[in-house]
């Protein structure tokens, strides 16, 4: 049976604050856990690729392509699950959140040491990267406005952006869309702080606490928000 209103419900606050505190929590654990490793975004991992060719360090270079490539497969099977799953039993974005669960239960795991000449923590960065990017490409408003879960950069700048027009024109959306922004940065800061703690104490088991929160918002996506009743 399929529940009316949940292509709303997952551009709500309550939708993207949650995806923040896992965005948040995972860049956490992928530095503490699994080698001082930012997963989320990969600006980081473009420059040191191209650093590395510059120098003539090929085999450094060739490093950085797993995560990059990761992330951009990320968004190609985002990008499937939308145009194959969409107007299914389930929203699409709920498949891709099942997706999120499986691959981080997966990455709960693998343990410290290796396979062969690969780390399991190599392998732990590249299944979180890919998670990463399939949230950012798949939940990219809350309530229509452009906004990501996975980094902070973007919000920053776009919230900065929004109360910095609310104090030249006094025009009170601007300040109701910088509080958006800087609220989704806020849950990210909150989901990195209980990460911290979290994986200071369970190690590299600790990212199965992400699964409960991604549960909650998949449930969540169930429900109609009462004053989008009356929209398609």
């Amino acid at each position: 049976m399929e529940v009316r209103g949940r292509e709303k419900m997952s551009e709500t606050f309550i939708i993207g604050a949650l995806l923040a505190v896992v965005g948040g929590y995972l860049d956490a654990y992928t530095y503490i856990a699994r080698g001082q490793v930012f997963a989320n975004a990969q600006t980081g991992n473009i420059m040191f690729l191209a650093m590395n060719l510059a120098s003539g360090d090929i085999m450094k270079a060739l490093f950085y392509i797993p995560p990059i490539a990761a992330f951009v497969l990320g968004i190609v099977i985002a990008e499937q699950i939308k145009k194959r799953m969409d107007g299914g039993r389930l929203h699409w974005r709920q498949y891709v959140l099942l997706l999120e669960l499986a691959v981080i239960i997966a990455v709960t795991f693998l343990p410290h040491g290796k396979i062969g000449p690969v780390k399991y923590d190599t392998i732990a960065n590249l299944l979180i990267s890919f998670v990463c990017s399939l949230q950012v490409q798949s939940f990219r408003k809350i309530r229509g406005i452009m906004c990501a879960t996975t980094m902070c950069t973007g919000n920053l700048r776009s919230g900065t952006e929004a109360f910095t027009l609310f104090f030249l024109s006094k025009d009170k959306e601007g300040l109701r869309k910088a509080g958006k922004f800087y609220a989704i940065v806020l849950f990210f800061m909150i989901g990195a702080a209980v990460g911290t703690i979290v994986t200071n104490i369970f190690l590299e088991k600790s990212v199965i606490f992400c699964t409960a929160i991604l549960m909650a918002a998949t449930l969540l996506m169930f429900i109609q928000p009462a004053h989008k009743k009356q929209e398609k």
